[in-house]
């Protein structure tokens, strides 16, 4: 596949659904941010696109324009696509598991979280990149759909608990769509269980509609922690659907030479 700007779209963008809950607005976070690769199987008249950020990716058109090999930037991705693209997708890795997941849209009151004394929760700016960079470990791939922790304290859309200047737990739009944004949250580990999530994500919900738009919620369907997190936070099941994890190029098929 032949890589474009993130800024300089193929002109087969809009096989992707605008307008959608979810990943699916991954499209359009990248059009709108810039952060994230296009991808097609040629420069002009293009008959497949993929589009990624962060460790997500959406896959559209016709599997027969590229031969598997060709695949190999999806590497490691997470990828939505139609159950068409599976055998191509099947033959360029070594591994290709299904992941159930559940999608979730904002639509009640949150429960009222109670903040620990101490702890202050309010929305992320530009001047705390450096509380953003800092963060545990377990909770640096939240900024993973932003292009690192500065571009994401700058966006404007993360709220997140501070004690003593450091940040325990954030909520941010992970995917920027049109009509939705999608949200992620991350707690360090030794501080859950005290609705440090649920503050933040009750402020990030609330910035989401004052913006107009609707808040949606993506996990999986084992994560039972994240679905309760999700319906105390007001968010509502609508849908549940698969996407696939790719594993390394497969060697089988010389994949690695391609990547």
């Amino acid at each position: 596949m032949i890589p474009h700007p993130s800024h300089q779209p193929p002109a087969c963008a809009q096989a992707f659904r605008s307008g959608a809950p979810g990943t699916a607005a991954l499209a359009e976070h990248v059009l709108a941010t810039g952060h994230g690769q296009w991808w097609t199987d040629r420069a002009d008249r293009p008959r497949l696109v993929a589009v990624s950020c962060g460790d997500h990716a959406l896959l559209a058109g016709d599997p027969t324009a590229v031969a598997p090999a060709e695949l190999a930037p999806l590497a490691g991705h997470s990828i939505d696509t139609a159950d068409r693209f599976l055998p191509a997708l099947g033959a360029a890795f070594e591994r290709l598991d299904p992941w159930e997941r559940m999608l979730y849209v904002h639509q009640a009151e949150a429960v009222a979280p109670r903040v620990p004394r101490g702890v202050t929760v309010r929305r992320v700016m530009a001047e705390d990149a450096p509380a953003i960079s800092d963060l545990d470990p377990t909770m640096a791939w939240i900024h993973g759909s932003w292009g690192g922790p500065a571009a994401l304290a700058a966006s404007g859309v993360a709220w997140a608990a501070f004690r003593r200047g450091r940040v325990i737990a954030v909520a941010c739009t992970r995917f920027l769509g049109s009509r939705y944004e999608d949200v992620a949250c991350a707690t360090a580990p030794h501080e859950r269980r005290q609705h440090l999530a649920l503050a933040c994500v009750a402020g990030l919900t609330a910035d989401i509609a004052a913006r107009g738009h609707r808040a949606s919620w993506c996990c999986s369907r084992d994560n039972r922690p994240s679905r309760l997190l999700a319906w105390t936070a007001g968010f509502r099941l609508t849908r549940e659907y698969v996407h696939h994890v790719a594993g390394p190029v497969s060697h089988a098929s010389r994949l690695a030479e391609a990547a």
